[in-house]
């Protein structure tokens, strides 16, 4: 069972020893899930705790003038950590005196003192610390120093040759190839949350939604789009979805997603749903009236409809 800790002072969480990795973890993505099973394989092996540190906000977020569009929720990445079968997880708070510590510290304080690491298992081109000083070759020559060893994963690819990453994952999404994001992520890419009620604006128009707040979190995605809905029923229902701040309802403001099922009548408020992305269809625009939008959503649903029905659904869609 996961257990999660967020400081960064305390106890030895591992006084038997841990095999661990560090990493920013968002989308847990191919080479997450590699890493992530590399370090349960070797703890199993070694008879210690599997471990893992990780940092909120990520530090590509820390640092970016802009808000980070997000693969995945904090939720979604504690459940791909549980489910990787991590027992230990650091989730330290990513904040001006993490920024200000040395790699060696960090190393000495975090990894060897709070951890208790014997092995550490990383990607070949991880960097961490102040200045991203730290790297595999600053890991291996601090291994005297302490009773831990450092091993380096191979590059994870998609079968094109480059290394998958989470930067590729949100570059495909970008640009609406969902293919291509699914075989980076090993899986497709969802959006989760629980169902709120909205102004039921949709269901006035003959298209109710079911509705899913994103909170602080950006999307990488934004738009209308084919999708299929999972956790509404015992299988994936086919729908059409919108994701953005409904320009000719709300005039902006809050981002939200809304998905409608198609021929579902049933009661979601309160249950959490995971929308698969399928398709872009288009990005979001703001109409002259509701009959002009009416006449979008009935071509946007019949597109939406053909899309669905030409591609077939992927076993195993949510990780």
């Amino acid at each position: 069972m996961l257990k999660v800790h967020r400081n960064i002072t305390g106890p030895c969480l591992a006084p038997d020893g841990c095999v661990l990795t560090i990493g920013a973890f968002d989308g847990m993505h191919r080479g997450h899930a590699a890493l992530l099973a590399k370090v349960r394989e070797r703890a199993t092996a070694l008879g210690m705790a599997a471990a893992a540190v990780s940092f909120e906000p990520l530090p590509r977020g820390y640092f970016s003038p802009v808000p980070l569009k997000r693969l995945s929720s904090v939720r979604e990445k504690l459940c791909g950590f549980a489910e990787a079968g991590i027992e230990e997880l650091l989730l330290l708070r990513f904040d001006a005196r993490l920024v200000a510590m040395s790699a060696a510290d960090f190393v000495r304080e975090v990894l060897v003192a709070r951890m208790g690491a014997r092995e550490i298992w990383v990607g070949a081109g991880f960097r961490f610390g102040h200045n991203r000083t730290g790297d595999v070759e600053l890991l291996e020559a601090m291994q005297g120093e302490g009773p831990f060893e450092v091993r380096v994963l191979d590059a994870v690819s998609a079968g094109d040759g480059e290394r998958v990453s989470a930067s590729r994952v949100r570059g495909a999404l970008t640009e609406g190839d969902f293919a291509h994001a699914g075989q980076l992520l090993g899986r497709q890419f969802v959006i989760g949350g629980r169902v709120v009620r909205g102004q039921r604006m949709g269901h006035k128009l003959g298209y109710p939604t079911a509705n899913i707040r994103l909170g602080r979190r950006v999307s990488p995605v934004s738009g209308i789009f084919a999708v299929r809905v999972h956790g509404a029923a015992n299988r994936p229902l086919p729908g059409v979805a919108s994701l953005g701040v409904r320009p000719t309802i709300a005039g902006g403001g809050e981002p939200l997603l809304e998905a409608h099922l198609f021929d579902f009548d049933g009661d979601l408020y309160g249950k959490r749903i995971e929308v698969e992305f399928v398709a872009k269809l288009r990005d979001e625009e703001k109409f002259a009236d509701l009959a002009a939008l009416k006449t979008q959503m009935d071509s946007d649903a019949a597109s939406a409809r053909r899309i669905l029905a030409d591609t077939p659904a992927v076993s195993g869609a949510i990780a």
